[in-house]
């Protein structure tokens, strides 16, 4: 899972940073035959959330749930087909151009890959400090010196500006990626999939380093993971994404102790510490096979195919994320009939 994480909670924030409102991102995907109707993959299909400044709010699902097509439509790295990106107050889903660009000075993003996230022809120094010579913040002096503040703060002893790429470990690499993230003084970090391509004990000790600049720098994340065991130690809140669309979102804590939707319970029961409950949970609530494709979905929900608990109106309805407790929101049109799992001993 984590081990080793330093879990400090984040005080709690009631302004909203980030509103992202009814998103959708679809590609084009071809025609069903020579004369049939053009189809579409539907990658993110109208999902609606809100981050606290100052919190962590974390995204997880399978691969090809569109849980990273969500953070780059957030980011505009890639064009949302419909939908409102609202960011400290601006509806950025409409900036190009210039506007935009001096916006991207407000949002950052670390990648998974910190090898190929780094240009190996560029030393440390100048990777850190690109955003701040694209944007032309600060002097040259500034520049060199917020690029040797950087260093500290992620961990890195000064001399490590004049190093390439490949004379770093994966860890180091990665708080390279930080330090660059930072170089602009963001409001917003995206860390998509940070930490998955470490091994385990560098994986706390970057998630830790999150931690600390979040306390010292106000930071706000959105944080994507497969991983449970990271979210479960790292998030405030937590929403649960299944083929483009948002099934459950909840406070991590209320998540984890009393989640309400089956592909929920499938999660939680998967990353369960081995022993008998964990055997017992998998074997009753694990589900199995893979998602349908996400091109041109049959109406319903799409969990349908999967879920253990499905009736004939699941085939025919889509649900709708419907609030069942205090900030806690599901997409199942069962909740309420099935008796939940007890996840609280985990």
């Amino acid at each position: 899972m984590s081990d080793g994480l330093d879990i400090v909670t984040t005080p709690a924030s009631t302004e909203v940073l980030l509103d992202v409102n009814d998103l959708v991102v679809h590609f084009p995907a071809g025609r069903r035959g020579m004369f049939g109707p053009p189809s579409k993959v539907h990658a993110v299909d109208g999902v609606s959330f809100r981050v606290r400044r100052g919190t962590t709010f974390g995204i997880v699902g399978e691969s090809g749930s569109g849980k990273s097509t969500t953070a780059q439509a957030v980011m505009r790295l890639i064009p949302a087909t419909s939908g409102q990106i609202v960011f400290g107050g601006d509806n950025i889903a409409d900036y190009r151009g210039e506007k935009l660009r001096l916006t991207r000075a407000r949002f950052q993003i670390v990648f998974q890959d910190p090898f190929s996230a780094l240009d190996p022809r560029r030393r440390a120094g100048e990777l850190i400090r690109e955003p701040l010579d694209l944007l032309d913040i600060g002097s040259p002096r500034e520049r060199d010196a917020r690029v040797k503040q950087l260093l500290e703060e992620v961990g890195l002893p000064p001399q490590a500006a004049d190093l390439f790429p490949h004379q770093f470990s994966g860890g180091q690499r990665q708080r390279l990626c930080i330090a660059r993230a930072m170089a602009p003084e963001p409001d917003l970090i995206v860390c998509d999939e940070a930490v998955s391509a470490l091994d385990v004990a560098i994986q706390a000790q970057i998630l830790n380093l999150l931690k600390k600049l979040q306390r010292e720098r106000g930071l706000t994340y959105i944080f994507i993971s497969h991983d449970l065991g990271v979210i479960q130690h790292f998030c405030d809140e937590i929403a649960v994404m299944y083929l483009g669309k948002i099934v459950e979102q909840a406070p991590g804590n209320v998540f984890f102790s009393a989640p309400l939707h089956p592909y929920s319970w499938s999660l939680v029961a998967a990353a369960a510490p081995p022993g008998p409950l964990r055997d017992r949970l998998k074997r009753d609530y694990l589900v199995k096979g893979d998602p349908p494709s996400p091109v041109d979905p049959p109406p319903g929900c799409r969990f349908a195919q999967r879920c253990p608990f499905v009736i004939e109106r699941c085939h025919e309805e889509l649900p709708v994320l419907n609030v069942q407790a205090e900030h806690h929101f599901v997409a199942c049109h069962r909740t309420g009939e099935i008796d939940a799992p007890d996840f609280s001993s985990l």
